[in-house]
């Protein structure tokens, strides 16, 4: 708690974190009322896929060719093997992403990869405590079938979370924006991001959130967790850039939150601005938690990728790719199972140009 207090980070008066810049978690000036924005989410036409989503089945038996390999597990889960080292980002194996096991949102293709056959990890790096994020069955499905002894590296107050599921404190290293520490030859730094918190009604902002940036030997890899836009991208880039990759998150956006998740376009210009290298969405096609069709941040993702100039893979769940790779995963699988659109889609969000900001222009 000492170390909660003394964040800068932190803001005592108010018993919360704060944002690098402001942000508002609900329903923003000029974009309806609460009641407009739960309307829009119980809207339906076309939040799910019209047909099963084409899953693969991956194949991790011998070593990327040049050293990394990214593995899309689904949502923001990500395996990424690195320079000879295998960390998961943000695990959630659920059925929901949700405290209870028989509502909340459920997830619409199957994990690619079950835990017990994941391999040897050397890390786990957690976003933030959100339970899409989050999962506590996968947490102890992997500390039982895959790796006991797993590092846990997670923002300020999420370990006491892991703690209570019963992962070793020396199992757990907890840090603060720009703080890092090292697991087998990695550097693992948490770096800031414009989100929130909280697991329930009484613990919003008492946990902090992060990106994160992976740096081996030989390369680096950043990823988002969840995040609004914000011009910290382009100093996250300059201290630990530039990357070979970068995941981010792309879906769950709205124009009812809009500091708090990006829009394809706003994650796009954040590659740019993190000098991304290869940019590989997140957080899209496996729940559905915001208004918009299911498969539109894939689609927008696409286009905005392809007028800003941006190598982007966008595999099916379970399709790995090696960044270096002269031919990236670019069929747009999604457009086989996308429903017929019926109506325009209230609290999608707003579009954004995807051009660096001015920091980052040559």
């Amino acid at each position: 708690m000492a170390r909660i207090l003394n964040s800068p980070n932190y803001d005592p008066e108010a018993g919360a974190f704060r944002n690098p810049v402001p942000a508002g978690i609900g329903p923003q000036p000029g974009a309806g009322s609460r009641g407009e924005m739960f309307r829009a989410l119980l809207r339906r036409d076309g939040r799910k896929p019209a047909g099963p989503i084409p899953v693969q089945r991956p194949d991790l038996s011998a070593p990327p060719a040049d050293g990394l390999r990214l593995t899309w597990l689904g949502h923001a889960t990500v395996l990424a093997e690195i320079d000879g080292r295998r960390v998961l980002f943000d695990p959630v194996f659920g059925e929901r992403c949700s405290p209870f096991s028989f509502a909340g949102p459920r997830r619409f293709h199957r994990v690619p990869l079950p835990t017990g056959e994941l391999g040897p990890l050397d890390a786990v790096v957690i976003s933030h405590d959100h339970y899409d994020h989050l999962d506590m069955s996968t947490v102890r499905e992997l500390r039982k079938a895959v790796a006991p002894d797993v590092l846990f590296a997670v923002p300020l107050g999420v370990g006491a979370h892991l703690e209570r599921w019963g992962v070793p404190q020396d199992r757990i290293a907890e840090l603060d924006w720009n703080e890092s520490t090292e697991a087998a030859g990695l550097t693992l730094t948490a770096t800031p991001a414009r989100h929130f918190c909280g697991r329930g009604i009484r613990n919003k902002q008492r946990t902090l959130w992060a990106s994160w940036s992976v740096r081996g030997p030989e390369h680096r890899v950043f990823h988002s967790g969840d995040t609004g836009y914000f011009p910290g991208f382009a100093g996250i880039g300059a201290e630990h850039g530039p990357f070979d990759a970068a995941m981010v998150q792309i879906g769950a956006y709205s124009e009812y939150w809009p500091d708090i998740h990006m829009t394809p376009e706003e994650g796009v210009r954040a590659h740019l601005d993190l000098r991304g290298g290869v940019l590989l969405p997140i957080h899209w096609g496996t729940f559905n938690l915001a208004p918009h069709r299911w498969e539109e941040p894939a689609e927008r993702t696409a286009a905005a990728a392809a007028a800003a100039d941006v190598r982007a893979a966008i595999p099916r769940p379970g399709e790995p790719f090696e960044p270096s790779a002269q031919t990236l995963p670019t069929t747009p699988w999604w457009q086989e199972i996308a429903a017929p659109e019926r109506s325009p889609q209230p609290g999608g969000g707003r579009q954004a140009p995807a051009k660096p900001s001015p920091a980052t222009e040559q």
